[in-house]
């Protein structure tokens, strides 16, 4: 299957954001060593497709959504056929059938990317000052192509790579180190942005329990920013550029998706249990516990401060006040005198 009409969409939209960006009046030439018009192309470009793509990332939204909520009965068929695979895998096919979901859908955004991502490639590849021959294929003019071909950014060719070889290097009239220096930062933040892209997604509805589920989450959190670090030294820095870009309008994609449409609740054994709000946000005393020495107000079995206080905390408690000696049983000058109550014998069995 040709991919010629993928490079000519391509090529068109790149072609159309350069032309915009000259008639708004972004400079030609070279600032800070970059020619910005181009660079914005490419930048536009990602924006473009992603508007095109933005129906398919809310309903990969609400995919995830579905097999999250799909959680507790995929446990509890793995619970009911634990050592058979074959079946398992059947009845959690029906499952997905039935409900409607697709463990797959979570990378669909990016394999419908993939061409864009390759026909991108293919034209950067193409781009070299020194080619006289079929420079006005998809659409381009000699004069676009040359322009192209000079562009840079940080005064390393957006054609040239970590990885281009010295006849490259001289073709683009760029210096190696450069080039390397340019590309190997570029690479740096595009395994970042890539780890971070799927880590959000992952930390808002967590981890699968299907395992064919929890493989892809893997996949896409730890085997995709590894494989980048040895691929990226072939991508042209105008790819790389594409990619750190739609890795950060993918992360603000997602947030504001996740706000508009928070993940469900997660399971009742996994909440955090509520606060009183009578106790100003504190977990509620326990019965007979005391607050600044004082008794919860409520509480009838609560204990009086003072030495029970102290004792709780482990301090000695303080000696009671000795009681007031009693001189006797002498009545007061002008009081009547009181005799005190004479005991009467206990009586004895008869």
């Amino acid at each position: 299957m040709s991919l010629d009409w993928i490079y000519w969409a391509i090529s068109w939209i790149l072609l159309f954001w350069h032309s915009a960006w000259d008639r708004i009046g972004v400079p030609a030439g070279e600032v800070l060593g970059t020619n910005w018009s181009w660079i914005l192309a490419i930048v536009f470009l990602v924006v473009t497709v992603r508007v095109i793509l933005f129906p398919v990332f809310v309903k990969q939204i609400k995919s995830q959504r579905a097999m999250q909520a799909l959680q507790p009965k995929v446990k509890e068929l793995q619970e009911k056929h634990k050592g058979d695979r074959e079946t398992l895998q059947k009845e959690m096919m029906e499952l997905y059938r039935v409900e409607k979901a697709n463990p797959l859908m979570g990378c669909l955004p990016m394999f419908l990317q993939i061409p864009v991502f390759l026909g991108l490639f293919h034209i950067l590849r193409r781009l070299n000052p020194e080619r006289t021959v079929n420079i006005d294929i998809y659409g381009w003019s000699a004069e676009q192509f040359y322009d192209a071909s000079k562009a840079n950014l940080f005064a390393a060719p957006i054609a040239g790579k970590f990885g281009s070889t010295a006849e490259e290097l001289v073709a683009m009239g760029a210096s190696g180190v450069t080039v390397k220096v340019v590309a190997g930062i570029l690479v740096v933040i595009m395994i970042l942005t890539t780890y971070l892209t799927s880590r959000q997604m992952i930390l808002k509805t967590g981890w699968a329990e299907d395992p064919q589920q929890k493989m892809i989450q893997r996949l896409m959190l730890y085997g995709i920013p590894a494989s980048l670090l040895i691929s990226g030294a072939i991508f042209p820095i105008g790819v790389i550029i594409y990619w750190v870009t739609n890795n950060l309008v993918t992360l603000g994609q997602q947030q504001w998706v996740l706000r508009k449409f928070p993940p469900p609740p997660m399971p009742a054994g996994k909440t955090a249990k509520p606060v009183a709000k009578q106790t100003g946000g504190r977990p509620p005393a326990k019965p007979g516990a005391t607050t600044a020495g004082k008794p919860v107000p409520g509480d009838s079995k609560a204990k009086p401060a003072g030495i029970f206080a102290r004792k709780a905390n482990g301090a000695q408690p303080e000696p009671a006040a000795p009681a007031p000696a009693r001189e006797g049983l002498k009545p007061k000058p002008g009081a009547k005198p009181v005799n005190p109550k004479k005991r009467r014998p206990a009586k004895r069995p008869g």
